[in-house]
């Protein structure tokens, strides 16, 4: 039952982070931006994860995991009010802003049910679970590029030259007609987001403070939560992963709609880019069963190296292939994310919400990667910029074969071996 309830708040999460991906072609037209200007938004929106991991973590430590989630929730609302007065005052900075708080409430979302779902049963099914609950995570993502491809992209956009010959009258009139586009979803997802808060806060929900600050007696520091090599190969693990699912994601819509790519309009591609994450959805479904009796390193490697070459296809070729091959990397992607947050949270036991903290604030990738390869798709390309995730991969591969093998004493647990584990 606990379980179920908090698969709902990785709906909603997955639901607010893909609008990214709407988001960013609307605003590059509306403002006229270049693709490292428009690429703020998901710098802004991961870099809070940097900026509000620790503080988050300190908060759910206080709260708890329960009350940690409903507080982030609430925030998570306050900032998706903030998309109302941006789009009012047709201003670029004030989307960024709201766009912060908003994460900033789903990264306390994050400190507190990622640990709380992997602890919510045995550890040898662990990343099964989350697997599971990220299956939630992915439909949200998913559904998020269907309605708001038709709701926030539907809108014709003008050129800068084309506002300047509208009346005074026109110009307000469209104007409006462009924020009422962003205005009237995110309104309703803040409602949304209000009334989940007050569903999770009444519902009776397991405390499972022994692995939480609270029972930490040693009073463990960050720093020796990364001496253990699983957690600190896990950090990067996660930089790269969200780095380079974010990344493809942002980039798809304007990238599928390139003459030679997909040749469709935007709202076209928001439809195609729903299949990417819509295949994170069932790939995370068959994963979640598929790690109930195979190694979750293995499998972790396995889909690494399949979505490197398939970033190599999408790099190498042009037309349908190109366009399809780069849709499929969404599959393979599904079980990265749980998988190397479960691993790198194994037998910590109280030391496990501060390296869940930390695991969080690696999802700065997300913020610095994107923008890394808007700035090479400036200067060499859209289609040649792939290689940046294609080198996240590459890593995601060195985890799951390697670094991801606890190689120190945890406080849970004695030393293990892949063997045992």
């Amino acid at each position: 039952m606990a379980l179920g309830v908090i698969t709902t708040v990785f709906f909603m999460w997955g639901l607010l982070t893909a609008l990214n991906d709407i988001l960013i072609p609307h605003l590059k037209s509306t403002f006229q931006l270049d693709y490292a200007q428009v690429m703020l938004v998901q710098s802004t929106f991961f870099g809070a994860y940097f900026l509000m991991a620790l503080p988050a973590g300190k908060l759910v430590a206080r709260l708890g995991y329960k009350n940690g989630v409903v507080a982030g929730l609430a925030i998570a609302g306050i900032g998706a009010l903030g998309f109302w007065p941006a789009a009012a005052l047709h201003l670029y900075d004030a989307f960024l802003g709201a766009l912060f708080v908003l994460a900033t409430g789903i990264t306390v979302l994050q400190v507190a049910a990622n640990p709380y779902v992997s602890l919510l049963g045995p550890e040898r099914t662990s990343s099964s679970r989350l697997t599971l609950a990220q299956a939630l995570n992915s439909l949200g993502t998913a559904l998020a590029l269907w309605f708001g491809g038709k709701l926030i992209l539907s809108a014709v956009v003008k050129s800068p030259d084309d506002i300047a010959h509208m009346a005074g009258a026109d110009q307000l009139a469209y104007q409006a007609q462009q924020a009422h586009a962003v205005q009237g979803p995110y309104i309703g997802l803040a409602i949304v987001l209000f009334l989940l808060a007050v569903f999770v806060w009444l519902f009776r929900l397991p405390a499972l403070r022994e692995a939480t600050d609270q029972a930490d007696v040693g009073h463990h520091t960050y720093a020796d939560v990364l001496r253990h090599p699983h957690v600190l190969f896990g950090v990067l693990g996660i930089f790269f992963y969200v780095g380079a699912e974010v990344s493809i994601g942002s980039a798809m819509v304007n990238y599928l709609a390139m003459p030679d790519i997909g040749h469709i309009s935007e709202q076209q591609a928001a439809y195609y880019t729903s299949f990417y994450w819509g295949g994170a959805m069932v790939g995370r479904f068959l994963g979640s069963w598929l790690m109930a009796f195979l190694s979750p390193r293995k499998l972790l490697s396995v889909f690494a190296v399949i979505n490197a070459l398939l970033v190599l296809t999408t790099m190498s070729t042009h037309g349908n292939v190109a366009m399809f091959s780069i849709i499929i990397i969404g599959l393979f992607n599904s079980i990265m994310f749980p998988t190397i947050f479960a691993l790198g949270i194994e037998r910590l036991g109280p030391m496990t919400s501060k390296a869940s903290s930390l695991l969080i604030m690696a999802i700065v990738g997300g913020a610095v990667i994107p923008y890394l390869l808007g700035v090479l798709a400036d200067h060499i390309g859209l289609q040649h910029a792939f290689v940046l995730p294609l080198l996240c991969y590459a890593y995601i591969v060195f985890y799951g074969v390697s670094g991801s093998k606890i190689r120190t004493p945890t406080p849970a647990a004695a030393p293990t071996t892949e063997a045992s584990v």
